[in-house]
Order: C-alpha cells, then sequence, then structure tokens
C-alpha cells in the first residue's frame, strides 16, 4: 500500500516541490500505479498472450515503385543544398 509518507519521501528523494493539497490525489494514482504493475508482474504466462487478434501476415508486399524527381520533392523546402534538405541545429 502506498501512503502520503510514500509520496513525499519520493518527491524529496526526486527533488520535486508537491503541493499539501496535491498529496492525496497523487497517493491514490501511485497505488493505481503499483496495482497495475502488480497485475502484470501475476499474469500468466503463455501463449494466450502471442498473437491475441489471431492475425496473419499483415505486411503487404514490398513493391518499388517511381520515385518522384528529386527537383519536386525539394521545390519547398526552405532550406536545401546538393539534393539534401538542410535542418538547423537548435543547440
Amino acid at each position: 500500500m502506498v501512503t502520503r509518507e510514500d509520496v513525499e519521501n519520493i518527491a524529496i528523494l526526486s527533488k520535486l516541490f508537491v503541493a499539501e493539497e496535491e498529496l492525496d490525489d497523487l497517493t491514490k494514482q501511485m497505488q493505481e500505479i503499483v496495482e497495475f504493475a502488480d497485475a502484470i508482474n501475476n499474469a500468466p504466462d503463455g501463449e494466450e498472450f502471442d498473437n491475441i487478434n489471431n492475425l496473419s501476415n499483415v505486411f503487404r508486399e514490398d513493391v518499388v515503385v517511381e520515385s518522384l524527381p528529386c527537383e519536386e520533392i525539394l521545390k519547398n523546402a526552405p532550406e536545401q543544398a546538393e539534393d539534401h534538405f538542410l535542418v538547423r541545429n537548435h543547440n
């Protein structure tokens, strides 16, 4: 069971500020996450989880088709050079 104190300790360790009025809701959410993880961990092993939708080969055949010319592809590019898109570095 997740307690308010657990959430407070996690917040302290994570160096996060949690307002007093948010603690009860976060405690409930954390408990739901733990319960969900427990449910997954307790799920039986087996083939019933493999291919649950009974799909078989959903991939299409790989077919080579004619592409557009480079000029057509690059005509709306804001910046280009040598048949390539130029992308700004946002550092």
